[in-house]
């Protein structure tokens, strides 16, 4: 039976029921343990008898069961069952707007779903969008390629293998072992489609998806199957008849790479689709600056400088302001962490301090979501510019008063930096 559980980042889940009464099987704890040891453990913490979830969000699927975790940008917990399950919708819809501003998934697969409530989890709506990819392409016709193939043929075509004709042919005068070339279907690009409509066919649980992908395959040319590994998404060059593919492989290559097949028993399939949450606020920041700005101001993203030896030093964010033959260098660094607003991170000062030194600007930012009103001033650093050199805690709100993804942020950020 399937199960779904929506938790929010930092949170836990145990063998012991939560408040709202959901917990981990045994076997759905071991395979979660699994996936994270090689993974560095870097998305969630081991507890005991359960995990801590850490600042990545998006979704788990183990078995049949499905966990959604959701990025939130305040410290309220204790809330209700109707309170709990009200806010995972709002943070969900506002997670699932930040990954379409941010390239993650296509914007109207997002709005038409979000509008249609057609989707049960995440996960869910990222395997319709690679159906309804994988389905348009199959209707224009899957790219063919010139390849290589080796094998007995009737005819004398391409290069005689002469060891292996003579291995084969003896007493078969009337054929020829050879190399020539194939024009066919047989290409990385479909291998790579194919191997992703695979991986669904076993761990999706929607009656309609599965359908959707059974006559999808039974459309699909008949390829070889192989084992898809980073180095084959590496080694893909984009040309003009590739182009129609790139949100299909874009969501094989999240599918893919993470994937992980329970080998004893096939019961325990695991799938993850995991953002972290620090680029994406990050990014989403950025994509918002670049939409609200002025034309005077340009603004650059994760621009970098030596800093010593082989080092780099690269800000989140840099703007500049141009009036006239004059320019104005604001940095800003995004943080997606609750602070105390009296007592900012060491580290993160001086951090600022020195975009403040290698990009000669006056005025930088380190810039949090709110979770209340915090006074917002320019503290100054007491050595290190002869004309100024200060930095503002800047706090922003991340969902508007109708508790959606606020768009008009980039404005109010910009106004942050007079």
């Amino acid at each position: 039976m399937a199960r779904l559980i929506q938790i929010f980042e930092h949170e836990r889940l145990t063998l012991l029921p939560n408040e709202r009464g959901e917990l981990l099987l045994p076997n759905e704890l071991s395979k979660l343990y699994e996936f994270n040891d090689r993974n560095d453990n870097q998305y969630f913490t081991g507890i005991r008898d359960g995990i801590k979830f850490a600042n990545y969000v998006g979704v788990i699927q183990v078995g049949g069961l499905t966990i959604e975790i959701l990025p939130k940008a305040d410290k309220k917990r204790s809330l209700n069952s109707i309170e709990y399950k009200a806010e995972s919708e709002k943070w969900r819809n506002a997670l699932l707007s930040m990954l379409a501003i941010c390239r993650k998934i296509k914007v109207d697969s997002v709005s038409e779903a979000s509008l249609n409530k057609r989707y049960h989890t995440l996960l869910e709506l990222y395997f319709e969008i690679y159906i309804d990819e994988v389905t348009a392409l199959l209707r224009k016709g899957l790219i063919k390629k010139y390849h290589n193939q080796s094998s007995n043929t009737s005819a004398l075509k391409g290069r005689i293998e002469f060891a292996k004709n003579i291995q084969q042919n003896v007493i078969h005068h009337e054929r020829f072992y050879t190399t020539h070339q194939v024009y066919d279907y047989e290409n990385v690009i479909n291998q790579i489609l194919l191997k992703g409509l695979n991986i669904l066919s076993k761990t999706v649980k929607n009656a309609n998806l599965k359908d959707r992908i059974a006559r999808i395959k039974l459309d699909f040319p008949e390829i070889k199957e192989i084992e898809i590994t980073k180095v084959h998404f590496d080694q893909l060059k984009e040309s003009r008849k590739t182009t129609a593919y790139n949100e299909a492989i874009k969501i094989a290559k999240m599918i893919i790479l993470n994937y992980s097949p329970d080998i004893k028993s096939g019961q325990e399939n695991m799938l993850a689709l995991l953002f972290d949450m620090n680029k994406l606020w990050e990014e989403y920041i950025f994509r918002m600056l670049q939409i609200n700005k002025p034309e005077e101001i340009s603004v650059e993203f994760q621009n970098s400088q030596k800093f010593w030896e082989t080092k780099t030093i690269r800000p989140d964010i840099v703007v500049t302001k141009k009036q006239g033959n004059t320019k104005e260098v604001f940095v800003i660094d995004t943080k997606w962490k609750v602070i105390d607003y009296r007592n900012p991170s060491d580290d993160d000062l001086k951090q600022m301090y020195a975009y403040n030194i290698y990009w000669n600007s006056s005025k930088s930012m380190l810039l949090y979501p709110k979770i209340q009103e915090f006074p917002e001033n320019f503290g100054t650093f007491h050595k290190g510019r002869e004309n100024g050199n200060a930095c503002k805690l800047g706090f922003i709100n991340v969902l508007d008063a109708t508790g959606k993804l606020d768009l008009g942020i980039g404005k109010i950020i910009l106004e942050k930096l007079n």
